[in-house]
């Protein structure tokens, strides 16, 4: 049994202290033997409570599992757990970091509560779960020390990295990283809130856990650990969707939609939506109720590839100058808030309805014994359902999905945008699709706004940003460094284009995903051919890039209004330049930080060229990258 051996194997001396006084732990077996912990053991229980003791409350119950045909539904009993807290990470550390100190928050250091929590889990029945963060291949060998009655949390981190079976784990497995889960904590000193402590040191990434809600610690806790190695050693692991696109001819073009959470990474791997009729629908005008719509008689085929987090790590990068990523993740944390009735996407509906193994789902109202449906959100509260609905979908069970590394034609950033009118001006400016020159590109990755009704997290400003590259949220170091790492990717990886897409509004339309799914369907159709000089046009705001000036797909004409959002009676040249004014003074607002002695001097021209308000030429001189534009009309070859 691996638990004999666990003294002998390369472990911190605090985790073989652990393991040895705790009142028994078990190293699961399989995925199945994790699904039957996750009801308490009781193969025959309908639901099962994960609650604690806590001082002065007395018995706390955190969630409830419920057993389904299709898997097991989890849902908090508190509205809050049921999304990300986007400020719950904090170092406990001495190591470069731009991030709060758990010091300077709670106003001690943090070995006393480190020290509490260790005690708190020798009480306990535990779950050692051993696995390898961003794969075997190219990741890093982590370890998870949890409660065992909270296993549903440890069958989602299971999934979403590699889960190493107890009789497969080598005697040499000297985790790098360990998380430890200890919910009772949030209660007693953290008036409730999620915390996620940070603590690296120079052989070991430590987290410790005080909520049951894995977003922020099984999912972005892993993410964590992997920016802080490629921090480390100079790569990234960009925040981003990845999909291979085919069209009906067989041409292949390769689409990373990166952006903060719910900028539309899962949703760039979803078929395009359909009205009953089979047409597409473009968007509804707020203002009038009129409603456009498209026919698309065949959309493109779909080979996913990453959900959320693209790994690239140096080893992948050829001899070629496009990117190469693959998926950093075992298992995809999908939300379903856009699914609100049956037919909406029969693709998803139908893999979370008819599963081939069993599934963890968080946020679905379902009863014992039922099939847990996607669309039927529970409430946070009556006649409000809960915006962030989520399915852990192992790799594994996606039809299509693509295992090696895929060099990206295409690099997408996708951004939530409010209505925009003349009466209310607001940054839903932006066109369907804009191409961006690359110091165009990096500035929104540096910005990287969570934009309008964000679903992922538990509060949203009217425009906030997420944070550099979109992943800042889940970064223990410096921006500075991963502002750097990103303005070197995109020099290493000139024939990679750039784009920006909207999502839910484009001026007074509202789209929801649409945008993206035409954008992806319109370019993978183009191939690599260029953009000729009278299909776009510099967009009047220049932080836009250039506007698409006509689309055609499949020889339907998208309408001007949608391309070019000024040309909306809705919204005209003056309610535009309000909106633009408003992403302008977002920009000033975010980039100063970034202006470190340590800034690449090429980041701090790009920088200083829009805070001037430069324009699109400026940016292009500063980083030439023009593959997504004809440079010169070709004249007639006479006889």
């Amino acid at each position: 049994m691996l638990e004999r051996h666990f003294q002998d194997m390369s472990l911190p001396e605090e985790v073989k202290d652990l393991l040895a006084h705790c009142r028994g732990y078990i190293v699961p077996r399989d995925r199945r033997t994790l699904f039957d912990l996750a009801m308490g053991g009781d193969k025959t229980a309908d639901v099962f409570e994960v609650g604690y003791e806590v001082a002065d409350r007395g018995r706390v119950v955190e969630a409830t599992v419920t057993r389904c045909k299709n898997g097991l539904s989890v849902n908090y009993t508190e509205a809050y757990m049921r999304r990300r807290e986007p400020n719950c990470l904090v170092v406990a550390d001495d190591q470069p970091s731009d991030k709060p100190q758990y010091a300077d928050c709670f106003g001690q250091t943090f070995e006393a509560l480190r020290g509490e929590t260790f005690a708190w889990l020798k009480q306990q029945e535990l779950i050692v779960l051993p696995l390898y963060t961003g794969g075997r291949e190219l990741g890093y060998a982590t370890m998870l020390i949890c409660p065992k009655n909270a296993a549903f949390f440890c069958g989602a981190l299971a999934d979403l990295q590699e889960m190493l079976p107890s009789q497969k784990v080598p005697l040499d497995f000297a985790p790098q990283a360990i998380l430890y889960i200890a919910p009772p904590f949030r209660h007693t000193h953290f008036g409730g809130k999620q915390i996620v402590v940070h603590s690296r040191h120079d052989d070991l990434h430590e987290i410790f856990a005080y909520n049951l809600y894995p977003g922020p610690s099984a999912k972005k806790g892993a993410y964590g650990v992997l920016i802080h190695q490629g921090e480390q050693e100079g790569w990234l692991t960009a925040h981003a969707s990845t999909v291979q696109v085919v069209t009906p001819y067989d041409n292949v073009v390769t689409i990373l939609h990166e952006g903060a959470s719910g900028g539309g990474k899962s949703e760039m791997l979803e078929p395009i939506h359909r009205e009953p009729d089979g047409l597409v629908l473009l968007g509804r005008n707020l203002v009038t109720g009129e409603r456009r719509t498209l026919s698309l008689p065949r959309t493109c085929d779909l080979r996913p590839v990453s959900d959320d987090m693209a790994l690239c790590h140096p080893s992948l990068q050829g001899s070629g100058d496009r990117l190469v990523v693959m998926d950093a993740e075992n298992a995809w944390f999908l939300r379903f808030n856009h699914i609100k009735h049956y037919g909406t996407d029969p693709y998803w509906e139908g893999l979370c309805c008819h599963p081939a193994e069993p599934l963890l789902m968080l946020n679905i109202d379902a009863q014992p014994g039922s099939t847990a449906l996607i669309w039927e959100h529970i409430q946070d509260e009556p006649g409000k359902p809960c915006p962030n609905p989520r399915v852990v979908m192992p790799r594994r069970l996606v039809p299509n999905v693509v295992d090696d590394p895929v060099p990206v034609d295409v690099r997408s950033f996708g951004i939530r945008t409010p209505p925009s009118t003349r009466e209310q001006p607001n940054y839903g400016i932006l066109g369907l699709l804009h191409i961006l020159p690359p110091a165009l590109a990096w500035l929104w990755r540096l910005v990287a706004p969570r934009g309008h009704a964000n679903p992922s997290i538990t509060e949203s400003e009217h425009m906030s940003s997420e944070g550099v590259g979109s992943f800042w949220p889940f970064a223990t170091g410096r921006r500075v460094t991963q502002a750097n790492l990103l303005l070197r990717q995109i020099q290493q990886t000139p024939s990679t284009r750039h784009i920006l897409v909207p999502n839910q509004h484009i001026g007074a339309w509202e789209m929801g995903f649409t945008p993206q799914w035409l954008a992806r369907e319109y370019l993978a159709r183009r191939g690599g051919a260029r953009f000729r000089r009278d299909q776009i046009a510099p967009a009047r705001c220049q932080l836009l890039g250039y506007a698409m000036h006509s689309m055609q797909i499949e020889g339907t004409a998208v309408p001007h209004w949608f391309l070019e959002t000024q040309t909306q009676p809705e919204l005209g040249e003056d309610g535009y330049d309000a909106g633009a004014e408003l992403l302008y003074q977002f920009f000033l607002r975010e980039l100063p930080q970034f202006l470190e002695s340590d800034l690449d001097p090429l980041g701090r021209h790009i920088i200083k060229c829009c805070l001037d308000k430069g324009t699109l030429g400026d940016y292009e001189s500063l980083l030439p990258q023009d593959v997504f534009v004809e440079e010169h009309r070709i004249p007639l070859r006479r006889r």
